[in-house]
Protein backbone atom coordinates (compact mmCIF):
# COMPACT_ATOMS: atom_id res chain seq x y z
CA UNK A 1 0.00 0.00 0.00
CA UNK A 2 1.35 3.57 -0.45
CA UNK A 3 -0.29 7.19 0.42
CA UNK A 4 -0.43 9.61 -2.10
CA UNK A 5 0.49 12.44 0.66
CA UNK A 6 4.04 12.27 2.26
CA UNK A 7 4.02 14.55 5.67
CA UNK A 8 7.36 15.10 7.66
CA UNK A 9 6.72 14.68 11.75
CA UNK A 10 8.41 14.90 14.62
CA UNK A 11 7.85 12.45 16.45
CA UNK A 12 8.74 8.48 17.09
CA UNK A 13 7.64 6.15 14.18
CA UNK A 14 6.85 2.44 14.59
CA UNK A 15 3.98 -0.48 14.50
CA UNK A 16 0.76 0.97 16.12
CA UNK A 17 2.71 4.31 17.15
CA UNK A 18 0.08 7.25 18.07
CA UNK A 19 1.45 10.53 15.65
CA UNK A 20 -0.28 13.76 17.55
CA UNK A 21 -0.70 16.57 14.23
CA UNK A 22 -0.06 20.40 15.15
CA UNK A 23 -2.86 23.14 14.34
CA UNK A 24 -1.14 23.18 11.08
CA UNK A 25 -0.55 19.40 9.90
CA UNK A 26 -4.20 18.99 10.55
CA UNK A 27 -5.62 22.24 8.71
CA UNK A 28 -3.10 20.99 5.48
CA UNK A 29 -4.43 17.09 5.94
CA UNK A 30 -8.21 17.78 6.55
CA UNK A 31 -8.76 21.26 5.35
CA UNK A 32 -6.54 21.31 2.79
CA UNK A 33 -6.36 18.02 1.53
CA UNK A 34 -10.05 16.80 2.59
CA UNK A 35 -8.93 13.62 4.51
CA UNK A 36 -11.08 12.20 6.97
CA UNK A 37 -11.08 9.48 9.74
CA UNK A 38 -9.86 6.04 7.44
CA UNK A 39 -7.34 8.08 5.37
CA UNK A 40 -4.01 7.24 4.68
CA UNK A 41 -0.77 9.38 4.95
CA UNK A 42 2.97 8.34 4.58
CA UNK A 43 4.99 10.26 7.29
CA UNK A 44 8.79 9.77 8.13
CA UNK A 45 10.77 12.00 10.51
CA UNK A 46 14.08 11.49 9.32
CA UNK A 47 15.22 8.51 11.58
CA UNK A 48 13.25 5.84 10.94
CA UNK A 49 12.13 5.19 7.39
CA UNK A 50 8.75 6.03 5.95
CA UNK A 51 5.78 4.58 7.55
CA UNK A 52 2.24 3.88 6.07
CA UNK A 53 -0.46 5.74 8.82
CA UNK A 54 -3.94 6.25 8.63
CA UNK A 55 -6.35 8.73 10.49
CA UNK A 56 -7.74 7.97 13.30
CA UNK A 57 -8.96 11.61 14.74
CA UNK A 58 -9.74 14.41 12.80
CA UNK A 59 -10.44 17.71 13.82
CA UNK A 60 -9.85 21.23 12.56
CA UNK A 61 -7.17 22.15 14.97
CA UNK A 62 -5.55 18.83 15.46
CA UNK A 63 -5.84 14.90 14.90
CA UNK A 64 -4.19 11.74 15.61
CA UNK A 65 -2.58 9.34 12.80
CA UNK A 66 -1.78 5.68 13.42
CA UNK A 67 1.18 3.98 12.41
CA UNK A 68 0.25 0.79 10.60
CA UNK A 69 3.34 -0.46 8.48
CA UNK A 70 6.92 0.66 7.12
CA UNK A 71 6.30 1.20 3.48
CA UNK A 72 10.09 2.03 3.13
CA UNK A 73 13.73 1.95 5.35
CA UNK A 74 15.77 4.76 6.35
CA UNK A 75 17.83 6.15 3.11
CA UNK A 76 20.94 7.57 3.90
CA UNK A 77 22.16 9.87 1.37
CA UNK A 78 26.73 10.03 1.00
CA UNK A 79 28.51 11.67 3.39
CA UNK A 80 27.85 14.95 1.26
CA UNK A 81 27.90 18.65 2.82
CA UNK A 82 26.95 21.52 -0.12
CA UNK A 83 28.44 24.50 0.76
CA UNK A 84 27.31 28.16 -1.07
CA UNK A 85 27.13 31.35 -0.95
CA UNK A 86 23.50 33.19 -0.26
CA UNK A 87 22.16 35.13 -3.16
CA UNK A 88 18.18 36.36 -3.70
CA UNK A 89 15.75 35.34 -1.22
CA UNK A 90 13.63 32.91 -3.90
CA UNK A 91 16.95 31.62 -5.29
CA UNK A 92 18.89 30.75 -2.38
CA UNK A 93 15.24 28.56 -1.57
CA UNK A 94 15.74 26.82 -5.11
CA UNK A 95 19.45 25.88 -4.15
CA UNK A 96 18.25 24.68 -0.68
CA UNK A 97 15.43 22.74 -2.05
CA UNK A 98 17.61 21.21 -4.81
CA UNK A 99 20.55 20.81 -2.60
CA UNK A 100 18.20 18.02 -0.43
CA UNK A 101 16.33 16.56 -3.35
CA UNK A 102 19.70 16.14 -5.00
CA UNK A 103 21.31 13.83 -1.97
CA UNK A 104 23.25 16.61 0.01
CA UNK A 105 23.47 15.25 4.11
CA UNK A 106 24.07 18.91 5.00
CA UNK A 107 23.54 22.43 3.79
CA UNK A 108 25.68 24.82 4.80
CA UNK A 109 25.72 28.63 3.67
CA UNK A 110 28.94 30.37 3.60
CA UNK A 111 29.92 34.06 3.85
CA UNK A 112 32.57 34.78 1.15
CA UNK A 113 33.98 37.87 0.45
CA UNK A 114 31.88 38.68 -2.06
CA UNK A 115 28.39 37.60 -0.66
CA UNK A 116 25.97 39.98 -0.78
CA UNK A 117 23.44 38.75 2.39
CA UNK A 118 24.95 38.73 5.73
CA UNK A 119 21.95 36.92 7.40
CA UNK A 120 19.60 34.16 6.64
CA UNK A 121 16.48 32.67 8.14
CA UNK A 122 17.67 29.24 8.68
CA UNK A 123 14.66 27.90 10.02
CA UNK A 124 12.91 29.13 6.84
CA UNK A 125 15.87 27.12 4.63
CA UNK A 126 15.54 23.89 6.87
CA UNK A 127 11.11 24.13 6.48
CA UNK A 128 12.54 24.46 2.45
CA UNK A 129 14.96 21.39 2.94
CA UNK A 130 11.31 19.38 4.82
CA UNK A 131 9.01 20.14 2.12
CA UNK A 132 11.57 19.28 -0.43
CA UNK A 133 12.24 15.56 0.71
CA UNK A 134 8.57 15.46 1.51
CA UNK A 135 7.96 16.18 -2.69
CA UNK A 136 10.60 14.27 -3.54
CA UNK A 137 9.92 10.67 -1.48
CA UNK A 138 13.18 10.85 0.24
CA UNK A 139 13.56 9.74 4.23
CA UNK A 140 16.16 12.01 5.46
CA UNK A 141 15.98 15.61 5.78
CA UNK A 142 19.39 17.28 5.67
CA UNK A 143 20.21 19.92 8.14
CA UNK A 144 20.26 23.27 6.69
CA UNK A 145 23.19 25.07 9.06
CA UNK A 146 23.50 28.85 10.12
CA UNK A 147 25.14 31.17 7.77
CA UNK A 148 29.30 30.97 8.87
CA UNK A 149 32.19 32.46 7.28
CA UNK A 150 34.05 30.47 4.90
CA UNK A 151 37.51 31.26 6.45
CA UNK A 152 36.36 30.06 9.73
CA UNK A 153 34.30 26.88 8.48
CA UNK A 154 38.34 26.35 6.57
CA UNK A 155 39.68 26.45 9.43
CA UNK A 156 37.98 23.76 11.55
CA UNK A 157 37.47 21.72 8.33
CA UNK A 158 37.31 17.91 9.43
CA UNK A 159 40.29 15.77 8.13
CA UNK A 160 39.93 13.68 5.93
CA UNK A 161 37.01 15.23 4.12
CA UNK A 162 37.79 16.38 0.43
CA UNK A 163 36.28 19.18 -1.43
CA UNK A 164 35.15 19.99 -4.77
CA UNK A 165 36.26 23.56 -5.39
CA UNK A 166 33.86 25.33 -8.18
CA UNK A 167 35.98 27.62 -9.76
CA UNK A 168 34.42 30.00 -11.88
CA UNK A 169 37.59 30.72 -13.19
CA UNK A 170 38.26 27.74 -14.60
CA UNK A 171 35.09 28.14 -16.90
CA UNK A 172 35.76 26.49 -20.13
CA UNK A 173 38.64 24.28 -18.98
CA UNK A 174 38.84 20.39 -19.34
CA UNK A 175 38.53 19.66 -15.65
CA UNK A 176 36.88 17.08 -14.24
CA UNK A 177 36.59 15.59 -11.21
CA UNK A 178 37.98 12.49 -10.77
CA UNK A 179 36.42 9.47 -10.27
CA UNK A 180 38.34 8.06 -7.05
CA UNK A 181 38.25 8.35 -2.91
CA UNK A 182 34.83 7.50 -3.08
CA UNK A 183 35.24 5.67 -0.02
CA UNK A 184 35.87 9.58 2.01
CA UNK A 185 33.53 11.83 2.74
CA UNK A 186 33.09 15.08 0.67
CA UNK A 187 31.92 18.58 -0.05
CA UNK A 188 30.49 20.88 -2.77
CA UNK A 189 31.90 24.38 -2.70
CA UNK A 190 30.02 27.24 -5.20
CA UNK A 191 30.60 30.55 -5.09
CA UNK A 192 28.59 33.94 -4.62
CA UNK A 193 27.35 36.04 -7.95
CA UNK A 194 30.47 38.26 -7.38
CA UNK A 195 32.82 34.90 -8.08
CA UNK A 196 35.57 34.31 -5.06
CA UNK A 197 38.19 36.90 -4.73
CA UNK A 198 41.95 36.22 -5.71
CA UNK A 199 42.97 35.26 -2.18
CA UNK A 200 39.94 32.83 -1.50
CA UNK A 201 40.54 31.55 -4.72
CA UNK A 202 44.54 30.87 -4.17
CA UNK A 203 43.66 29.82 -0.46
CA UNK A 204 40.98 26.85 -1.57
CA UNK A 205 43.32 25.78 -4.50
CA UNK A 206 46.43 25.05 -2.15
CA UNK A 207 44.51 23.20 0.09
CA UNK A 208 45.50 19.50 0.28
CA UNK A 209 41.79 18.04 0.35
CA UNK A 210 40.85 20.29 -2.47
CA UNK A 211 39.76 19.08 -6.42
CA UNK A 212 39.23 22.54 -8.54
CA UNK A 213 36.46 21.75 -11.22
CA UNK A 214 34.99 23.22 -13.82
CA UNK A 215 31.28 23.53 -15.01
CA UNK A 216 31.73 23.83 -18.59
CA UNK A 217 32.00 26.52 -20.98
CA UNK A 218 29.88 28.97 -19.84
CA UNK A 219 29.46 30.55 -16.68
CA UNK A 220 26.69 29.88 -14.90
CA UNK A 221 24.21 31.66 -12.16
CA UNK A 222 24.75 30.20 -9.02
CA UNK A 223 21.42 28.38 -8.64
CA UNK A 224 22.57 26.58 -11.67
CA UNK A 225 26.02 25.77 -10.62
CA UNK A 226 24.51 24.29 -7.80
CA UNK A 227 22.63 21.85 -9.63
CA UNK A 228 25.52 20.79 -11.75
CA UNK A 229 27.66 20.46 -9.22
CA UNK A 230 25.66 18.33 -7.26
CA UNK A 231 24.56 16.12 -10.51
CA UNK A 232 28.95 16.27 -11.47
CA UNK A 233 29.62 14.73 -7.76
CA UNK A 234 26.71 12.48 -7.80
CA UNK A 235 27.48 10.92 -11.36
CA UNK A 236 31.35 10.50 -10.47
CA UNK A 237 31.29 9.69 -6.65
CA UNK A 238 27.37 9.65 -5.24
CA UNK A 239 24.40 7.38 -5.32
CA UNK A 240 23.95 7.97 -9.10
CA UNK A 241 27.20 6.05 -10.23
Amino acid sequence: MSAKIRLYVEHPLGQGQSVPLTREQAHYLFGVMRLSVGGQVALFNGQEGEWLAEVAEAGKRGGVLSCVEQSKPLQLPPDLWFLFAPIKKARTDFIVEKAAEMGAARIMPVQTEFTNAERIRQDRLQAHAVEATEQCGGTFVPEVADLQRLDRVLESWPEGRQLMFCDEAEVGSALRLAGNETDQPWAILIGPEGGFSERERARLAALPYSHVVSLGPRILRADTAAVAALTMWQQALGDWA
